[in-house]
């Protein structure tokens, strides 16, 4: 005789540790924000309405887009090559593709502080080949961080969609080919749409990675060019509003959760069957 239990049973553990360990920290940053004594939606009204602090959520979800879009060229294209390489070079590629992740974030920033500084290893090259006469300002800038940021989530990317790229059958290349469609429509039509889950994913983690991104924006970036994450830190550690922290954190988590549900309904209008 067999004793089966319910099946909320065998969820029940798993759903008291997100509740509390997630969903009740989320509830109080964002039950803060609302109990502002000058008025209910206060807090956002003060955010809204500074343009210093517009200006610093435009650029943080600029940033992260553009690093999202630059990440899913530059990984889709690696990542299809991987896919398609001969076994014993795959492994050797997926490893050069990983060995980055072995670096700390840190570590990896303070790497484009001195490829970028004005006495780094860029300039220096600029300057023997007469591209330019003196050294560029290229830290501190919207470029330096988009860059680093690029850097970092691209492995990422890649293992994300290689994954993807090889769980499709040989069979439906050929019989592609053998119907005449030509290479790109080939890639248009059939790898496209089949590696459509792993792009979202993939889209999903860099820009989320990159949107809540915080040592590397203050490593290249700085004051000029703050993002969502070191403001976040400035309020909370600097001058110890922890109001205005929380609702700075909530505005990321909706701003996030529209961004990702947008990026879903993209990818069902491309191909309804992938998603």
């Amino acid at each position: 005789m067999t004793f089966r239990q319910p099946g909320w049973l065998l969820v029940l553990p798993a759903t008291l540790a997100v509740a509390m360990f997630l969903g009740i920290p989320v509830f109080d940053t964002f039950s803060t924000t609302f109990t502002d004594s000058t008025g209910f939606l206060s807090n956002y009204e003060k955010f809204f309405t500074s343009r210093f602090r517009r200006a610093v959520l435009w650029r943080t979800t600029e940033i992260a887009l553009i690093t999202m879009i630059a990440s899913l060229l530059i990984g889709f294209a690696t990542a299809y090559v991987v896919s398609r390489a001969p076994k014993k070079l795959k492994s050797l590629l997926i490893i050069i593709a990983v060995f980055p992740l072995l670096t700390g974030v840190v570590v990896r920033s303070f790497a484009w502080l001195v490829i970028l500084g004005k006495n780094g290893i860029l300039n220096q090259i600029l300057l023997s080949v007469g591209v330019i006469a003196e050294p560029l300002s290229m830290l501190y800038t919207e470029g330096a961080v988009i860059v680093a940021m690029v850097y970092l989530f691209v492995p990422l990317m890649i293992l994300t969609i290689v994954g993807v790229l090889e769980g499709i059958p040989e069979d439906l290349l050929q019989a592609s080919a053998s119907l005449g469609a030509t290479p790109f429509a080939t890639f248009w039509q059939v790898v496209f749409p089949l590696a459509m889950p792993g792009l979202i994913v993939g889209a999903v983690l860099v820009f989320t990675g990159s949107f809540t991104s915080y040592a590397t924006p203050q490593l290249l970036g700085g004051e000029q060019q703050m993002m969502m994450g070191t403001f976040l830190r400035q309020r909370a550690m600097v001058t110890f509003d922890w109001t205005g922290a929380s609702t700075i954190a909530a505005i990321m988590t909706v701003v996030t959760i529209i961004i990702v549900l947008a990026m879903g309904r993209v990818a069902r209008r491309l191909n309804p069957a992938a998603v």
